[in-house]
């Protein structure tokens, strides 16, 4: 009976490797899909949004 303490510590340790876990994988489901400004250029052209002119410029804008 003097042992139920140590049931008490793994499961706040599972609690707290549960939360670490998920935080962690959150941070990094959120830097995967970062894009770069080159990048949503490169759709707006495709979408039609911007002229070849627009883009030429921008991507030019974008490298200096």
């Amino acid at each position: 009976m003097g042992f139920w303490w140590v049931g008490g510590l793994i499961i706040v340790g599972l609690f707290i490797w549960f939360v670490v876990t998920i935080l962690r994988r959150s941070s990094n489901h959120h830097n995967i899909h970062e894009e770069s400004p080159l990048d949503i250029l490169k759709k707006r052209y495709a979408r039609g949004e911007i002229s070849k002119e627009e883009f030429d410029r921008m991507s030019k804008d974008l490298h200096n």
